[in-house]
């Protein structure tokens, strides 16, 4: 199924490439759900001019399968990207193409990668093999560093407009509550097609808040119910929670739409300790999910929000990055 929204993207990429004007690496940026793996597999074939030739990335995607592309992601048993992945790509990189032509590296989400590896691709994102093709995706490019955004050509990835998406969507699944699940993935498209199988946890999670914020309810308890949750999921979804909310605060703001906190914790809430708050969240999403307790760290950041966020802080780092409450 095409990806609409993504056809001044194409049509920009394409003209660059009858032009012969591509860059050898580019980033794509922008937040996850938004068809940036699909981008980035449709850049790759046509590259490598793999067949059939599609005029528009699509949904679901596949990973094409060609000898002279190499895909790089976070291994099943580990955390991130490492050193060791990135070296034997710049190896397989330094040698000849199979094709006799270009190869197309593809690393996703490249703000998984370490330190060690980020800094280990340096030269080969400066100085390419051959003709090469460097694919980097990244849904939090907060997390990549400055050294890697200045050799590389990005690309920015917005959500579409709500009926747009509405369109896509119900050609997916006709008849889907496809509007609430939009607004809880914050306007992405894929990633509604995540939050639809999963909005009675919304509607629960989105109750638990309101419910602390009125100062009701135990966060010891409710940290005990959302542990058994995946932690990126929980995480995700307060983050995105966090950000309507900081809009909903912001002077001249309606409410947002997909905010489930109530008008009344709202009002009680000060922005700058909303914006601590995101910071919080913005950090434990970027903490490996073994470096942390995780009851304990949903304890600390449920104290905070029923206390209104008047305390928010984190403290320095300690053991596991635990979150804690600074008063």
């Amino acid at each position: 199924m095409d990806i609409i929204w993504h056809k001044e993207f194409a049509r920009s990429w394409l003209t660059q490439a009858e032009q012969g004007r591509l860059p050898h690496a580019v980033l794509l940026a922008g937040r996850r759900g938004l068809g940036k793996r699909a981008a980035a597999a449709w850049m790759g074939s046509e590259r490598l001019g793999i067949e059939p030739a599609a005029l528009l990335p699509s949904y679901p995607h596949m990973t094409p399968q060609h000898p002279d592309m190499t895909w790089i992601s976070v291994p099943e048993d580990k955390q991130a990207i490492g050193i060791e992945q990135i070296r034997e790509l710049v190896r397989h990189l330094s040698l000849t193409s199979f094709a006799g032509g270009t190869k197309v590296a593809i690393i996703e989400p490249a703000n998984a990668m370490t330190i060690n590896a980020a800094n280990s691709l340096l030269k080969t994102l400066e100085e390419p093999p051959g003709d090469t093709l460097m694919i980097l995706v990244a849904d939090r490019v907060g997390k990549l560093p400055a050294t890697i955004f200045s050799r590389c050509q990005r690309i920015d990835f917005a959500p579409p407009s709500e009926p747009v998406a509405l369109q896509w969507l119900d050609g997916v699944q006709p008849g889907g509550a496809w509007l609430e699940a939009l607004r809880v993935a914050g306007g992405a498209p894929l990633a509604a097609i995540d939050a639809l199988a999963n909005l009675d946890t919304h509607v629960a999670m989105a109750r638990d808040m309101a419910v602390l914020g009125r100062g009701e309810g135990s966060p010891i308890e409710i940290a005990a119910r959302w542990s058994k949750f995946d932690p990126g999921f929980v995480l995700d979804w307060l983050a995105q929670q966090t950000k309507l909310a900081i809009l909903a605060c912001s002077a001249g703001r309606d409410r947002a739409d997909g905010l489930a906190i109530d008008d009344s914790v709202l009002r009680r809430m000060d922005r700058r300790n909303l914006f601590c708050y995101l910071d919080i969240i913005n950090r434990l999403r970027g903490q490996s999910g073994g470096s942390y307790n995780v009851q304990t760290t949903f304890e600390g950041l449920l104290i905070d929000w029923a206390d209104g966020l008047r305390d928010c802080g984190l403290a320095p780092p300690m053991d596991g990055m635990e979150l804690m409450r600074v008063k």
